[in-house]
């Protein structure tokens, strides 16, 4: 049963920055996690032969979303909830809101533990003293880029998660 994701992904150089700094954290999931703003959370699929479905499903949501600015400064986190620090959005937060119910419709319509709130993770699973370390040291974090697709990700035990289907968003 694959394990699949779908992700706007975080550009280099800072998506390669802010892996190296969750990497440097000690975050065990760091190294097989790309930088990204989730849309789908981890969703098993029943069976492999579902995915191209998916794949159009996603292309036809991508296909309704133009191409949108994300704004990334700073940080915040989801505790006591979640242990989580994130660096978050400033612009581009309802585009992700219309892309991810564009994309969790269908054969994606998945219950979600949480309201949806747009962010890069960049601080998960370790102890209280290093979420606050990953929230001071980036709270000065910066960055603007272009979001024109999304990905479909698959789930590798040995590599982690892997892009397997680019989704580009519609032409404005």
């Amino acid at each position: 049963m694959p394990t699949i994701g779908v992700a706007v992904a975080v550009p280099d150089p800072w998506g390669e920055r802010l892996q190296q700094f969750r990497i440097g954290l000690g975050d065990p999931a760091a190294a097989l996690v790309p930088t990204h703003i989730t849309l789908v959370p981890p969703t098993e699929v029943p069976d492999e032969t579902e995915v191209p479905t998916i794949v159009r499903h996603l292309e036809q949501a991508a296909a309704s979303v133009p191409a949108f600015g994300v704004h990334l400064r700073g940080t915040g986190t989801f505790r006591p909830v979640s242990p989580v620090v994130f660096v978050g959005l400033v612009e581009g937060i309802s585009q992700c809101e219309q892309l991810a119910a564009a994309v969790r419709t269908g054969p994606l319509a998945v219950p979600l533990d949480f309201p949806y709130h747009p962010h890069v993770t960049v601080a998960h699973q370790v102890d209280d003293d290093v979420l606050d370390r990953a929230f001071a040291e980036l709270a000065g974090f910066e960055c603007e880029f272009e979001v024109t697709e999304f990905h479909l990700y698959i789930h590798s035990a040995e590599r982690g998660w892997e892009p397997t289907h680019r989704l580009p968003l519609a032409r404005g």
